[in-house]
């Protein structure tokens, strides 16, 4: 049976036109790193409209640019699906200090969390209490809590290699950190997630969950220097108050927009293969890696395609999301309207992890299709595109996953991207052109080949 798998693969490889799967690959990459367009698009998305916070000015100027750029690539169809988001926006910046004494304050770096309420136009100053995740807060009683605001300090674990991992390992604290009012808590702050030590505060989504907004306390991050420096100072002198002020407001939902593109596949038209990143961002920063890179990828596959000389079987759909940053309302509009209308999505790929130098993909989907996947790996090994695996794919795509369908994640090198992740340092000039052309050929690469030969149960009799 392996040699009849062998042969199967081998004829699996004979491209159109007498051409080889591989040639093709070539051919992707050679014009993505000669004649590619991502980097251009990032330009625009990011010098000449800046931070895209969903329900903002600078989103909806990112709608009608990404669209008319679609609308130039001469897509059999362009289109806006509307989706409901909310606006908040974080006002004048936010201020901070550590007070040692009457008089005796160090001045720190802290920006508001997505979706946090106000201090009051005085600001506040407290006591405070360090607690190292949800968990050290759980044994705390209200007595111990109340009246003071509550720093949560656990770090990034930075031994764990895969630093998304590092990532998801605390950042409960961040998003659900807010629920230390119910304790009595007048504030919250929360050590930034970054690898690194700096003086960037990184901002992100939380949540108050079920509690009444008339009960609802300001939250914010602070940068991990900072972090360190009142760690240490509390350990000295836990009586020492902190000062914060910020100015941020939730307003009414407003009205905006994924943005789709698409190319009718000549054989099998309702079978469809998404790829997209999501086109909102956070608003300290410009947004270049989380995630202007993605859609300017996401974009480009199809336009690869095109010059490539490559005809789609099945149709290929670029979706530009919109609030995934605060609330995943694009993702989940594309999906429901896709189940309303029967839609057969067998495959979609989502870039939402930076645009450094891609690694590979992870795979989430039935073993099977998986497995067929998974021995195209050969043919992205000239490009050093070595990590195929199974696990997540991304947020906006999510919603689409079924029983029968794979769900892919690019992976790039993540070593730096928290670095900049919802930061001020989340700009143009940390995205290296050539690492950015080669993620969008090789996401266009593999798009190209579940197009070519798609996903279906003979494939699961391939066995070794």
């Amino acid at each position: 049976m392996k040699y009849l798998v062998l042969i199967v693969f081998g004829f699996m490889t004979l491209g159109l036109h007498g051409q080889s799967d591989a040639d093709y690959l070539k051919t992707i990459y050679k014009n993505s790193l000669i004649n590619g367009q991502s980097y251009q698009w990032l330009d625009y998305l990011s010098n000449q409209i800046g931070g895209r916070l969903s329900g903002s000015l600078n989103a909806e100027l990112a709608v009608e640019y990404t669209k008319s750029e679609l609308e130039n690539l001469g897509l059999d169809r362009v289109w806006l699906q509307p989706v409901m988001v909310p606006k908040w926006v974080r006002g004048n910046p936010e201020f901070a200090y550590i007070e040692t004494a009457p008089g005796k304050t160090i001045a720190v770096n802290i920006c508001a969390l997505g979706g946090s309420v106000a201090t009051s136009v005085q600001g506040l100053k407290a006591e405070v209490i360090e607690v190292q995740g949800i968990d050290e807060l759980k044994l705390l009683d209200r007595s111990q809590v109340e009246g003071k605001i509550v720093f949560f300090n656990r770090p990034m674990q930075a031994d764990l290699i895969l630093t998304f991992e590092a990532y998801g390992g605390c950042v409960d604290q961040r998003y659900s950190g807010a629920g230390a009012g119910k304790l009595g808590a007048v504030a919250m702050i929360v050590r930034s997630m970054n690898l690194r030590l700096d003086d960037l505060p990184h901002t992100g989504s939380m949540s108050y969950g079920d509690t009444p907004v008339s009960e609802r306390i300001p939250s914010s991050a602070i940068s991990t220097n900072d972090a360190e420096m009142l760690s240490g100072m509390l350990k000295i002198d836990s009586s020492l108050k902190l000062y914060l002020k910020q100015n941020c407001r939730q307003l009414e939902d407003v009205l905006s927009y994924n943005v789709i593109g698409e190319i009718t596949g000549s054989q099998f038209p309702n079978e469809i293969i998404t790829v997209g990143g999501h086109l909102d961002s956070w608003d300290l920063g410009d947004g270049s890696h989380d995630d202007g890179a993605g859609c300017v990828q996401s974009m480009d596959v199809l336009r690869l395609l095109k010059i490539s000389g490559i005809q789609p079987k099945r149709t290929i759909r670029v979706v530009l999301f919109m609030n995934e940053e605060n609330g995943l309302r694009g993702g989940n509009a594309y999906a429901k309207e896709a189940t309303q209308k029967g839609e057969n999505h067998i495959f979609a790929l989502e870039s939402d992890s930076g645009g450094f130098t891609p690694r590979g993909f992870t795979f989430d989907g039935p073993d099977y299709k998986v497995d067929q996947i998974l021995r195209w790996k050969p043919l992205f090994e000239p490009y050093l595109i070595h990590y195929f695996k199974k696990g997540g794919s991304g947020a906006d795509i999510g919603p689409l996953k079924n029983s029968t369908n794979v769900l892919a994640g690019l992976r790039p090198d993540s070593q730096r991207y928290f670095d900049h992740h919802h930061a001020a340092n989340d700009t143009f000039d940390a995205v290296n052109k050539r690492e950015l052309e080669l993620g969008a050929a090789t996401m266009t690469s593999l798009i190209y080949l579940v197009d070519k030969y798609g996903l279906n149960a003979n494939q699961s009799k391939l066995k070794d």
